[in-house]
C-alpha cells in the first residue's frame, strides 16, 4: 500500500485469488491480464487494486482498452487513478477520451494537477510537448553538489526516473543537464554551473515532430532529452522508454498505412471504425486497377492472336511489383529512421535504379533462357525477358520515388503507397509485355 487512500480503497474490496496474481506482476504483464477479461471484470479488478497500481496497469495497456475502461469506471475512482499517474501518462489517456468524459475526470483532479494535466492537453499529440514528461528533477545552477544531492534525495520520489538532473537560471532558462553519475563523482562543495562550463546542449523544441525527437535519442546515445519553449525555458522531458514508444508506434502506423489501413487500427477496433478507415483506399484500388484493365483492353487483340501472352501477365507484373516492394520498404524504413534529407533521398532513388536495372538483367536473362527452353521462340523469350527486365527497372524506381514525392506534397510517405506502386507495375507490365508483343511478334 502507498498511502492511506490506497488501504482505504483495498479494504473496499473483497480481494479473489485472481487478484492476488495480478497485483504481484509487473505492471505491463498486470495490463496483458486485464486487458484479457471482460469489461465488467476489468472493472472488478481495477476497483480492488491499490491506486498507484491501477494507475501503472492501466498506463501500459493499449488505447482502446483505456478508454473502454474509463467509460465504465466512477468518475472518482477515474480522477484519482489520473492523478497517479505520470503526466505524460496522464495526458495521452485523456486525449484519447471524449470531451465530456475528459472535463468530467479533471474537474475532480486536485487544482495543481488540473493546470498542469491542461496546459499538457494543448499541446500537439505528435510533437516533442505532446508526449513529454514534466516531473523531472530541476537544480538552480548556483548549487553545489552537496546541496543538489540533498534536494535530489527530497524530491526523487515524485520524480520520472532521475538520469539526469537539469539546471535553470533565475529566468527558469535551461542552462545545463548533468547526470548524478558526475553529480555524486564531483569533488564536494563544487557548485553545479562549473560542471556544464564546456557542455553543447541538446534539446528538443517543444513543437518538433516525436519522431524527430526519437531520432534525436538515438544519435546522441541520450537516456533522455530536455524540451524548451522559445525562451529556452525547461518545459519536461522525452525519456528512452517514450521513445520505444514511438518508434513502435511509427513502425505499426507505417506498415498499415503502406496498404490503406487506418494507421492507429488494431484488432480491437470497432470493426466500422476499420470499415471507415480502408473502404476509400479500397474504392482508390479499384478506380486504379481499372488502369491495368483498361490497358489490357487496349491489346484485347493481341491476346486473342497469342493466348500465351496472357499467362505470361501475372509473371511481369508480379516479379516487378515484388522488386518495387523492396525499394518502398527501405525508403520508408530509411525516412522513419532519419532526419528527411532531399538531396540524399533522390541520390538513394538512383542508388535504387542502379539496384532494379542489374536485378532486372539478371532475372529477365533468367526468364529468357527458361523461356526459350520450354518453348523453342527465341522472339516469345525475348520479349518476355525485356518486358520483364524493364518493368523491374521500373518498379524500383516508382517503389523508391512514390514515398518522396508523397512526403513533397506534404503527405504521409507510407500512406497508400503500396497501392499506387502496384498500380503502376500492373499498368506498365501489361502495356510493355502486349505492346512488344504487337511489335516484334504480331506484326
Amino acid at each position: 500500500m502507498n498511502s492511506e487512500e490506497d488501504i482505504r480503497h483495498r479494504e473496499d474490496a473483497d480481494p479473489t485469488e485472481s487478484m492476488v496474481e495480478i497485483e504481484v506482476q509487473h505492471p505491463a504483464d498486470a495490463a496483458e491480464t486485464i486487458e484479457g477479461l471482460d469489461i465488467v471484470e476489468q472493472v472488478k479488478f481495477i476497483k480492488q487494486l491499490p491506486i498507484r497500481d491501477a494507475a501503472e496497469s492501466i498506463a501500459e495497456m493499449d488505447e482502446y482498452d483505456q478508454v473502454e475502461l474509463f467509460k465504465n469506471l466512477n468518475r472518482g475512482l477515474g480522477a484519482r487513478i489520473v492523478e497517479q499517474m505520470s503526466p505524460d501518462d496522464a495526458t495521452a489517456l485523456l486525449k484519447g477520451l471524449d470531451e465530456e468524459l475528459r472535463l468530467a475526470l479533471l474537474s475532480r483532479v486536485p487544482a495543481e494537477d488540473r493546470a498542469e494535466l491542461k496546459t499538457l492537453l494543448t499541446f500537439d499529440p505528435d510533437t516533442a510537448g505532446g508526449v513529454m514528461n514534466t516531473e523531472v528533477v530541476i537544480l538552480d545552477q548556483e548549487l553545489n553538489v552537496d546541496q543538489a544531492i540533498a534536494k535530489i534525495r527530497d524530491e526523487v520520489e515524485d520524480k520520472e526516473i532521475p538520469y539526469y538532473a537539469y539546471l535553470t537560471d533565475q529566468k527558469d532558462r535551461l542552462v545545463g543537464v548533468v547526470s548524478l553519475r558526475d553529480i555524486l563523482l564531483a569533488r564536494r562543495g563544487a557548485v553545479l554551473k562549473d560542471l556544464v562550463k564546456t557542455q553543447s546542449l541538446i534539446t528538443a523544441g517543444y513543437n518538433m515532430d516525436k519522431e524527430e525527437v526519437a531520432h534525436l535519442i538515438a544519435r546522441y546515445n541520450l537516456l533522455a532529452v530536455p524540451v524548451v519553449d522559445f525562451g529556452d525555458r525547461l518545459l519536461g522531458v522525452v525519456t528512452v522508454d517514450d521513445v520505444i514508444d514511438i518508434i513502435h508506434e511509427e513502425a505499426s502506423e507505417d506498415m498499415q498505412a503502406m496498404v490503406g489501413a487506418g494507421p492507429d487500427e488494431t484488432t480491437d477496433s470497432p470493426w466500422l471504425y476499420s470499415v471507415r478507415m480502408r473502404l476509400p483506399w479500397l474504392i482508390i484500388n479499384v478506380l486504379f486497377s481499372s488502369v491495368s484493365a483498361w490497358v489490357v483492353h487496349l491489346f484485347e487483340g493481341n491476346i486473342a492472336e497469342m493466348a500465351v501472352l496472357a499467362v505470361l501477365m501475372p509473371l511481369v507484373a508480379n516479379q516487378a511489383g515484388n522488386t518495387g516492394q523492396q525499394a518502398l520498404a527501405v525508403m520508408i524504413r530509411q525516412m522513419a529512421m532519419e532526419r528527411f534529407d532531399r538531396k540524399r533521398a533522390w541520390l538513394a532513388v538512383l542508388r535504387e535504379l542502379r539496384i532494379g536495372f542489374l536485378n532486372g538483367t539478371i532475372i529477365s536473362v533468367l526468364v529468357f533462357a527458361v523461356a526459350y527452353a520450354i518453348t523453342g521462340k527465341a522472339d516469345l523469350a525475348s520479349v518476355l525477358g525485356l518486358a520483364l527486365g524493364v518493368d523491374m527497372l521500373l518498379g524500383a524506381v516508382a517503389g523508391a520515388s512514390i514515398p518522396l514525392i508523397l512526403k513533397e506534397m506534404g503527405r504521409d510517405p507510407a500512406q497508400a503507397s503500396s497501392i499506387f506502386l502496384t498500380t503502376i507495375t500492373d499498368s506498365m507490365g501489361f502495356f510493355i509485355l502486349l505492346g512488344l508483343a504487337g511489335i516484334f511478334l504480331l506484326a
